[in-house]
């Protein structure tokens, strides 16, 4: 199997090279990477300057490919041209994997997520895609690798029956991992919780006079957590596995709309 492996943390980070020492065994894998941490940038791609790349090792030693932009460009770029000149001008790999996400992309954080980003679109150009992303405590107590093993056996479970269709998307949230021996934990199948965070913006002036706001909450409480959803699940310390697709098409409202004469023929 030949992996492309991505994130939005950038490719110094520490998600990244625990989850690429968890996953080489299953195959040959190729990093590209964003040069800094790009968290929260959800789909933004870059047009009026140039892509520049630089060959770095992430921590663990493996080698990278470092690219000043997105975790989108990262995919975009990777596919359409690092990997056609590594392995021809009509390959491509079996499957991107994004992450591991240092913080749970879960509910409507999808929608922000560079994460979840770099996963749709590879879907976008026709290779299936794995996001991974761990819920966070304390950082100083999560054990990365242990939540990077814990990864790897939901993926071997998602690919299990065959690489999923090659324009979807599977994101993966691992739960709180504080210890070398933390039990396997249960997997959920689940949707995703579509209620609004509860955040908020603070108010501050600076020295000079100049108001300016502060975004604040922590991006895990929600006006309403859905029985049977991600954000439940992961507050329970299970696995989630929620499946993504990228047509944001209403069709039900669309068929309505139809239905009601809205546009002639």
């Amino acid at each position: 199997m030949k992996i492309l492996l991505t994130n939005d943390d950038g490719l110094d980070a520490p998600g990244i090279s625990a989850l690429h020492t968890a996953i080489q065994s299953l195959g040959e894998v190729m990093v590209v990477a964003p040069a800094s941490g790009q968290s929260a940038e959800s789909h933004g791609i870059t047009f009026h300057t140039p892509l520049m790349t630089r060959n770095r090792s992430l921590l663990n030693g493996a080698n990278g490919t470092a690219v000043v932009g997105t975790p989108a460009d990262c995919v975009k770029l990777g596919l359409r041209a690092l990997w056609k000149e590594k392995y021809g001008a009509n390959s491509q790999p079996d499957v991107v994997v994004s992450g591991m996400n240092f913080g749970a992309n879960v509910g409507i954080n999808v929608i922000y997520s560079g994460t979840i980003a770099a996963a749709v679109e590879a879907a976008f150009l026709g290779v299936p895609a794995i996001a991974v992303s761990l819920h966070i405590g304390d950082r100083s107590k999560t054990n990365l690798p242990r939540a990077a093993a814990i990864a790897r056996y939901a993926i071997d479970h998602v690919l299990k029956p065959g690489l999923p269709h090659a324009h979807r998307v599977i994101s993966i949230n691992v739960p709180h991992t504080e210890s070398a021996d933390a039990p396997m934990p249960k997997i959920k199948l689940v949707p995703m919780n579509t209620s609004a965070g509860i955040d908020g913006y603070e108010k501050r002036v600076a020295p000079d006079g100049q108001v300016y706001y502060w975004s604040v909450g922590n991006g895990m409480e929600f006006y309403h957590t859905a029985e049977g959803s991600d954000v439940e699940a992961l507050a329970q310390r299970c696995i989630t596995i929620t499946p993504l697709f990228y047509d944001l098409t209403d069709r039900m409202l669309l068929e309505r709309l139809r239905n009601l004469g809205v546009a002639k023929e």
